[in-house]
């Protein structure tokens, strides 16, 4: 009986205490109320659910939280409740909102969509355009420091033996592309190789595997055996890279530096070499492979065609550092990477999205507005979406079905090669080779330079620069 009262007392003191604070909510307290309260008021008014699932707004409080609302306005409503404590919402496909911490590099689709509009107000025709895409590209070199690069070493790419397959062959590459820094990767051929090739780049995205994995070796395969000279390699502190910078520094800002450099000096590389054919170049890749797809699109005028995969959005500039850790979102005053991928204009171009990941309203939102780019130009028709709605974030058997004919048509390469007696694409004749096979220092790294660096400092004080990157303590 004596806990039943004590019980009841302690539900009456806090029934009390809570109609008491609210009582209190006037200029005494600074009108001062919880953030959830307010939300819930604001959800009362404009009709809306609003979700904290992550439980972000817990013992938040906030000063004139209610005079914050502006009837009639529900994003600037939200974002002047959640800003003062760097939270964003994030509108939902039905119509609910939720609550997120606040990142540089992610917007709802909404705001995506605004952007967008205020983009399209400031170009009306391809003078305006190239004006703004040289504005882009000069800011986008200097942001990422390739204006302070040191020259290409002079030295020999380290090359292993060819493997020759049926109607192609593959050996390893480590080029050096700055002082001591190797790039590593692949290159597959046509072979025999005796006849005039295209090129076609592909960064490694962020997939568990790296370049190592099935679908990655499918399509350098295939493209190979098609007629281009294919060459796959390693993100910056991925894959043999890790032989000198360990895995966290793959989140230096530097990062995205070097992959870019990555692609256009295994171009330079290319471009002296017999059989190559600078004037068939593509690149294509995804999910962060797809970001430095458009990256290298816009940069460098030697690329002829493109294909970002699961990666070309409004509303989401890539969660990686070495994707947007150099703040070329923010050039032109703010851009996002439908713009840098319409920056390919008039230059043919597969953008290739599905349902499950950032690229969901691609069909709807970021395709119009690329499109509207290639108009300028008289050139609609040189841009394509392959959308699978039903899909999620990965560069499947479906997408690179898709990939395959738009690279054969604006590359010249032969789709006949590699079609089976019903017309399919055949990609079961492909060897998949194991890890082991695919390195070019050795099982045990055994073939690592001497020069090779392995001081991220260093890699900075290239450019002119320090490392101010603050690295989590493991426990």
């Amino acid at each position: 009986m004596k806990n039943f009262k004590n019980i009841t007392f302690t539900l009456l003191i806090s029934i009390f205490t809570l109609t008491l604070a609210k009582a209190q909510c006037t200029s005494d307290t600074n009108f001062r109320k919880p953030v959830s309260e307010t939300l819930q008021k604001i959800g009362t008014i404009f009709n809306v659910t609003i979700n904290d699932d992550r439980g972000l707004l817990k013992g938040k409080e906030l000063d004139y939280a209610d005079w914050r609302i502006e009837p009639g306005n529900l994003p600037i409503s939200l974002t002047n409740i959640l800003a003062p404590f760097e939270l964003m919402y994030f509108k939902q496909p039905d119509g609910t909102y939720i609550i997120r911490k606040y990142e540089n590099h992610k917007v709802s689709v909404d705001k995506g969509k605004e952007r967008l509009d205020y983009l399209t107000t400031l170009y009306a025709n391809t003078a305006d355009w190239e004006a703004r895409k040289r504005e882009i590209k000069t800011c986008m070199i200097t942001s990422f420091g390739l204006d302070k690069a040191p020259p290409m070493p002079k030295s020999k790419p380290i090359l292993t033996p060819k493997r020759i397959y049926k109607d192609y062959s593959v050996e390893n590459i480590a080029l050096e592309i700055l002082p001591g820094v190797y790039t590593t990767g692949s290159i597959y051929k046509p072979y025999p190789f005796n006849k005039k090739s295209a090129v076609i780049l592909t960064p490694d995205g962020h997939f568990g595997d790296g370049r190592y994995r099935k679908d990655e070796q499918y399509r350098c395969a295939i493209m190979a055996k098609m007629g281009a000279v294919v060459v796959s390699y390693d993100l910056f502190a991925w894959g043999e890279s890790l032989l000198q910078f360990p895995t966290e520094t793959h989140r230096n800002s530097i990062a995205s530096t070097v992959q870019v450099l990555s692609g256009i000096r295994l171009l330079d590389y290319l471009s002296t070499q017999k059989n190559v054919d600078m004037a068939r170049v593509g690149v294509t890749g995804g999910s962060g492979g797809g970001s430095h797809t458009m990256f290298l699109g816009a940069l460098d005028d030697r690329i002829k065609v493109t294909a970002p995969v699961v990666m070309v959005s409004s509303h989401f500039s890539g969660g990686c550092p070495c994707e947007s850790g150099r703040g070329i979102h923010l050039c032109g005053n703010g851009t996002n990477n439908a713009e840098i991928s319409a920056m390919m204009a008039p230059k043919p171009q597969l953008i290739v999205s599905d349902g499950k990941d950032w690229t969901l309203a691609v069909p709807e939102l970021e395709f119009p507005f690329i499109q509207r780019t290639y108009e300028l130009y008289g050139k609609k028709d040189l841009v394509e979406n392959a959308h699978f709605p039903t899909e999620g974030h990965d560069f499947g058997v479906s997408k690179r079905m898709a990939l395959y004919p738009f690279m054969a048509k604006y590359l010249g390469l032969d789709l006949k090669k590699v079609q089976n007696e019903k017309g399919e694409i055949d990609e079961s004749a492909c060897v998949i080779e194991p890890y082991d096979k695919l390195y070019v220092f050795g099982n045990k790294a055994e073939n690592l330079p001497k020069n090779a660096l392995k001081d991220i400092d260093k890699l900075y004080e290239m450019f002119g620069e320090k490392n101010l990157k603050i690295y989590e303590v493991k426990k």
